[in-house]
C-alpha cells in the first residue's frame, strides 16, 4: 500500500509530503483547488508520460516520490526477475529536469518505463469518471469475467498455445510456399546438376592441363633445347663434363702442395657429380617429350570445355564449379526432403489445434459458470445504489468452427437493463453516464474481492449522484477498504463522511503566486469542511449540526 507522497516543484506544488494510511482516505476542495494535480502527481511514478510543462519552477528537477509497504504482496519474484533490490518499504522516484527528460528509479535502482509501468500495475489500481469508457470494451468486460472466474492460469496457457498454434500455422506455409517454388525448380536444378556431375571434374584439372597444353604446343622447340643442352654437357669428346673431369684431375695433382687444393678438387668432384645427374635429366626430359597432335586436340577440347562451363556459370575456377554442383545437389535432396518437413509440419499444427481446442474449452466452462455468480453480484450491488430494478445480463458469442480468438472461443458482451420491462442492450445505449458510473463501482467492488492489488484511487467515482445514493457508494467504498488501501477523491459530503482520515486540498495566493496545498482535517477543521459541501462558502448551524449527524452516523 501507499504509505507516503512526496511532490517537488510540480505544477502549483512547491513541496509537499502526505501520510496515508490503510482503509478509506477521502481527499476533498473546491473546483480547481489541485485534486486533479495531486493524482497527476501519482500517475508520474506509475508511468505516466511526462514533460517540462508540469515543473512549476522551469530551471529546476520536479521530483515524486512514493513509499510503498510490500510486505503482504509477494512481489520477491518481479524484483528479482528485473535484477532490483526488494524492499518491504521500497521507494518509486520519478525526476523531470528543466530539459523535459525523465528517469525513474525503484529502491535507487535506474529503471525503464516499462519496468515502472509493471510494478505500479500490482500497486495502483486508479479509477477515473472517464475509465466507465471502459465498461463498452469487450476485452475489459472479458477481464471481469475471467477475474471472478480465475482464470489467470487457464488464459495464459491458452494464449501460449494459440502463439504457437498460429506461428505453426505461418511456418507451415512457408515450407509449402518453398515447396512449391522448389518444384517449379526442381528440373532446373537437375539439368545444371547433370551437366557438372557428368563433367567428372577434378580439383587442380585445369592447371594440370594448361601446362601440358603448354608442352605439347611447342613440344619441338622444347626437344631442341634440350638437345642442345645435352650435347653441351656429354654430347662429344670435347664436353663439357670431360674438361671439367680433366680440370679435377689437374688440381687433385696439386694437393701435395696445400689443403687448399684438397678442398678444390673436392668441389670440382661435387659438381662434375651434379653436372653429370643433370645431364641424365636433360636427356631423359627429351626422350619425354613427345610430339602428339592427337593428345593436343584432347587436352584443348577438354580446357575449351571447362572454359565454356566457368563461363556459364559466372565463376573462375574448377573448385567454383565444383561447388556450384554440390549446392545443386543440396537443393535437390532439399526440395526432395519437403514431404517429410511438411508431413511434421501438419502434424504440429494439428496437435496444437487440439491443445487450443481443448484450453478454449476448459476456458468456456468456467466462464460459463462464472456468469450466474457475477450477475447476481452486480444485480445486488446496484440495487444497493438505489437501481434496485437494474439489472446486468453477460452473453457469450462462440466463434465458428475451427475459429479461434487471441483470448478464448468465445466473444463477452454486456447487455443492460435499468428499469423493467425494458429489453436487454449494449451498455453505450442504454445507459446513462450516472447509471455507467454505478455500474463500474459495482464492478470494481467486485474485482477488489477478487485481487490483491494493494491500493485502489477512486476519481470523482460520485459523479451524477446525490443524497442517499451517494451515502451507499461511500458505504461500498468503506467495505472495499476492509481488504484494501481505498483513496477516494470526491465532492460529495456523504461520501466524504464514510472516510477514516480526510485530506482538504486547498489553493493560497501569497505575493502574486499561487499555490496548492493539502491539509489533515481533524475534529471541528473536518466538520467545517463537511458542512461547508452541504451549504457553500456560508456556513450555517444547520449545515454543522448535519455535518456532525454524518459523521456520527459512520463511526
Amino acid at each position: 500500500m501507499l504509505n507516503q507522497l512526496s511532490v517537488k516543484n510540480y505544477v502549483l506544488i512547491d513541496e509537499l509530503d502526505i501520510s496515508f494510511e490503510r482503509g478509506l482516505t477521502i481527499i476533498t476542495g473546491e473546483t480547481g483547488a489541485g485534486k486533479s494535480i495531486l493524482l497527476g502527481a501519482l500517475g508520474l511514478i506509475l508511468g505516466q508520460r511526462a514533460d517540462s510543462g508540469s515543473l512549476l519552477k522551469k530551471d529546476q528537477k520536479c521530483i515524486i516520490e512514493g513509499a510503498f509497504n510490500l510486505k503482504e504482496y509477494q512481489l520477491q519474484e518481479f524484483f528479482s526477475g528485473n535484477e532490483l533490490d526488494y524492499a518491504d518499504e521500497t521507494l518509486i522516484r520519478r525526476e523531470i529536469n528543466p530539459e523535459g527528460k525523465s528517469r525513474a528509479f525503484i529502491n535507487d535502482t535506474p529503471v525503464t518505463l516499462n519496468v515502472l509501468k509493471d510494478l505500479s500495475s500490482r500497486l495502483v489500481d486508479i479509477h477515473s469518471q472517464h475509465e466507465t469508457l471502459l465498461l463498452n470494451s469487450n476485452q475489459f468486460q472479458l477481464s471481469v469475467v475471467d477475474a471472478y472466474a480465475n482464470n489467470t492460469k487457464k488464459l495464459e496457457k491458452y494464449q501460449t498455445t494459440f502463439k504457437a498454434y498460429f506461428s505453426a500455422i505461418a511456418e507451415l506455409k512457408i515450407v509449402l510456399d518453398a515447396e512449391s517454388k522448389g518444384k517449379a525448380d526442381y528440373d532446373y536444378f537437375q539439368f545444371q546438376f547433370n551437366e557438372l556431375d557428368e563433367a567428372n571434374l577434378l580439383l587442380d584439372e585445369q592447371d594440370t592441363l594448361e601446362q601440358e597444353q603448354k608442352k605439347l604446343t611447342h613440344a619441338e622447340e622444347i626437344r631442341s633445347q634440350l638437345a642442345k643442352s645435352t650435347s653441351v654437357l656429354n654430347g662429344s669428346e670435347e664436353n663439357l663434363i670431360n674438361s671439367l673431369s680433366l680440370v679435377q684431375q689437374q688440381v687433385l695433382n696439386l694437393n701435395r702442395f696445400g689443403d687448399l687444393y684438397t678442398d678444390l678438387g673436392q668441389r670440382l668432384k661435387s659438381t662434375l657429380v651434379e653436372l653429370k645427374d643433370i645431364a641424365e635429366e636433360l636427356d631423359k626430359a627429351e626422350q619425354e617429350i613427345n610430339l602428339d597432335p592427337q593428345r593436343l586436340e584432347i587436352v584443348e577440347n577438354r580446357l575449351s570445355f571447362l572454359y565454356k562451363l566457368q563461363q556459364k556459370h559466372r565463376v573462375n575456377t574448377i573448385d567454383e564449379l565444383i561447388i556450384l554442383r554440390n549446392d545443386f545437389n543440396n537443393k535437390l535432396a532439399e526440395i526432395s526432403s519437403f514431404e517429410n518437413v511438411i508431413e511434421k509440419k501438419k502434424s504440429n499444427v494439428q496437435q496444437l489445434f487440439s491443445e487450443l481446442t481443448k484450453f478454449g474449452n476448459e476456458l468456456t466452462l468456467t466462464r460459463k459458470n462464472a456468469i450466474p455468480g457475477i450477475e447476481k453480484d452486480i444485480s445486488k450491488s446496484l440495487a444497493e445504489l438505489a437501481m434496485t430494478s437494474a439489472v446486468l445480463r453477460i452473453a457469450l458469442h462462440p466463434a465458428k468452427d475451427g475459429e479461434f480468438f487471441v483470448d478464448g472461443l468465445e466473444q463477452i458482451q454486456f447487455l443492460f437493463s435499468a428499469n423493467k420491462g425494458i429489453d436487454f442492450r449494449e451498455l453505450n445505449k442504454v445507459a446513462s453516464g450516472g447509471e455507467l458510473s454505478r455500474l463500474m463501482l459495482c464492478i470494481k467492488a467486485l474485482l477488489a474481492k477478487l485481487s490483491a492489488m494493494p491500493t485502489v484511487i477512486f476519481d470523482e467515482i460520485d459523479t451524477g449522484i446525490s443524497g442517499e445514493t451517494a451515502s451507499k457508494v461511500g458505504s461500498i467504498l468503506k467495505l472495499m477498504a476492509k481488504k484494501h488501501q481505498v483513496i477516494a477523491i470526491s465532492h460529495l459530503p456523504q461520501m466524504a463522511s464514510k472516510g477514516d482520515a480526510h485530506y482538504l486540498v486547498y489553493k493560497e495566493e501569497k505575493k502574486g503566486n499561487t499555490r496548492t496545498h493539502l491539509k489533515l482535517l481533524q475534529n471541528e477543521d473536518r466538520i467545517n469542511e463537511i458542512a461547508r459541501m452541504l451549504s457553500g462558502e456560508q456556513l450555517t448551524a444547520a449545515a454543522i449540526g448535519n455535518a456532525r449527524e454524518l459523521l456520527a452516523s459512520t463511526i
